[in-house]
């Protein structure tokens, strides 16, 4: 068995602020006795404004909250998943990672991903976004081998992506990470329904730290995004909603669940090449 701890931000576009509120609930993730800590998609910061973003991020080597953050891993001799952070690259146009970072329990990096498939969609009633105008997709999926189990690492939009967890359970995973920053509209009509069938696709245990409420991004109307941070298991049952205001989630898992869901339904070897319809 391991307990783990989802926490739940309601991030703003003040990066100081931010890792000031994190650190306190890693440490009362902590205290509840968990080994393995997950933080939401861009822990460090949501913001409306790229310029404002240019002004306050910092690349990989040399972000502060990526530097306090191992430093408390560290310490506190604990798992932690940055759900992701906003970093500058050095890319000509100027665009940011969205990178999501595993940290070891001696403070080093155990992986890292960068999001991949971008959310640009227009959800109607002046609420659109573009992420692929401020942040460039990665291109590489990642699975980290630990010894507390195989880790796939993904970042919220992933999730419509039913390829990328399939690729990632087959290669090994047990667990799944989906970090996010859900919207409200979508989050209310998919959210659930999506984590669970990822879980149950693959039989994998889902983890998925979220933020939540109303941020303080720039501008009026504040952004909300839809909380409700989830631990699934590998059958499908949500073990654990996080609801929908800040705070730390505890949940225990045992990795010999993922076994026991494959064995039921073993479809992870069950692929068959077929020809594609046509266009």
């Amino acid at each position: 068995m391991m307990k783990i701890a989802l926490v739940q931000l309601t991030s703003s576009n003040d990066p100081a602020e931010n890792l000031r509120l994190v650190e306190g609930f890693i440490r009362e993730a902590h205290a509840g006795g968990a080994e393995f800590v997950l933080t939401p998609e861009t822990t460090n910061i949501i913001s409306c404004s790229r310029k404002q973003q240019a002004e306050v991020l910092h690349t990989e080597a040399d972000d502060p909250t990526l530097v306090r953050l191992r430093d408390l891993a560290r310490e506190l001799k604990i798992w932690v998943l940055i759900g992701s952070l906003g970093l500058k690259t050095g890319d000509a146009d100027e665009r940011f990672a969205n990178r999501s970072f595993l940290i070891s329990p001696d403070g080093g990096i155990a992986a890292r991903y960068d999001k991949i498939h971008m959310f640009d969609v227009d959800l109607g009633n002046g609420e659109v976004y573009r992420e692929s105008s401020a942040y460039r997709p990665g291109v590489k999926a990642t699975l980290a081998k630990t010894d507390i189990g195989n880790i796939g690492m993904t970042i919220c939009y992933d999730m419509r992506f039913p390829d990328l967890y399939r690729q990632l359970a087959q290669a090994g995973a047990e667990i799944l990470t989906a970090p996010a920053a859900f919207t409200v509209p979508t989050g209310r009509a998919h959210w659930h329904a999506l984590l669970r069938a990822r879980a149950i696709e693959n039989g994998c245990f889902v983890l998925a730290p979220a933020q939540c409420g109303a941020h303080d991004w720039g501008k009026e109307p504040k952004r909300e995004t839809y909380g409700h941070s989830l631990a699934i298991s590998p059958w499908g049952e949500v073990l654990a909603d996080g609801g929908e205001t800040q705070g730390v989630t505890f949940v225990d898992l045992d990795l010999n669940d993922v076994a026991k869901a494959r064995a039921k339904i073993p479809s992870l070897t069950h692929d068959r090449e077929f020809e594609p319809p046509e266009a």
